[in-house]
């Protein structure tokens, strides 16, 4: 029967699945505000597919370990082992129900709520598309996340320079595409506050829908002063005024990463 790891296990898999229901409720509302201005039906996909996983994960590890179990499962007086095996909704019809995907038993979901954690010395993969400038240096991994190719270029010199590894994203929805495929290898995230279509402020709260303990650092020359302070009370680790300047740039974002580890709320 389910032991202590398999109630970890469910209650950490389902408050996953829950995050993933999240993202696709707030995914499908841009897509509905944004037609066509961005391709948000592959997040919604990417999310969807997913899902499916992680349920079919979740009804596959509780379904076999019941039915290992079920010899020794206490019965009630009319002999009949005492549980019921609920499978995963499906979609249906009056005529017809759809298949599932088959999936392996013997799949995780893919969890991005820990830390991450390549840090000096560490190796780390890339995906195919995704370019990362001075990728054999010696410090973190960081994405930065702006539109301007001027002041992304320049302050991606200065953390090369200084020994970071470099992902540049030109918008929010490039950095969560980014984020998702390589989360736990990027240490800190710099992101700018005004981008096209998705402000700094809702990128933010997507990152920690993917990863509620996530380092941000908020970039601009300019925030309103009550959105800043509602970015910092969700966690938002500092703030780097634009213009860059070397000296500014590589101390917060040193101060940052040597932080103790940030608690989510």
């Amino acid at each position: 029967m389910l032991d202590h790891e398999d109630l970890k296990w469910i209650a950490t898999t389902s408050t996953e699945l829950n995050a993933i229901l999240q993202q696709i409720e707030r995914y499908s509302d841009l897509a509905r505000q944004h037609k066509g201005e961005y391709n948000y039906i592959d997040l919604l996909g990417d999310r969807i597919e997913l899902a499916s996983r992680t349920t079919r994960a979740l009804f596959d590890r509780v379904n076999s370990k019941i039915m290992a179990g079920a010899s020794g499962s206490p019965v009630d007086q009319s002999g009949t082992p005492s549980f019921t095996v609920v499978p995963p909704l499906e979609s249906d019809s009056s005529t017809k129900r759809k298949s599932r995907p088959a999936v392996s038993k013997a799949l995780e979901p893919k969890m991005e709520q820990s830390p991450a954690t390549a840090t000096k010395g560490e190796s780390f993969s890339v995906p195919a598309g995704i370019k990362v400038l001075n990728p054999g240096g010696s410090k973190e991994l960081i994405l930065l996340v702006d539109d301007d190719a001027e002041i992304a270029e320049l302050a991606a010199e200065m953390l090369a320079d200084e020994g970071y590894k470099v992902i540049v994203a030109p918008d929010g929805f490039e950095a969560l595409r980014i984020y998702q495929e390589m989360g736990k290898q990027i240490g800190l995230v710099i992101l700018d506050f005004f981008l096209p279509v998705m402000d700094g402020d809702a990128v933010f709260e997507e990152l920690r829908a993917l990863n509620p303990s996530i380092d941000v650092v908020l970039s601009s020359g300019f925030a309103e002063q009550n959105k800043l302070g509602a970015m910092l009370a969700q966690g938002l680790r500092g703030f780097i005024p634009k213009p860059y300047t070397r000296e500014k740039l590589l101390s917060q974002v040193r101060s940052t990463l040597d932080a103790p580890p940030h608690v989510s709320r």
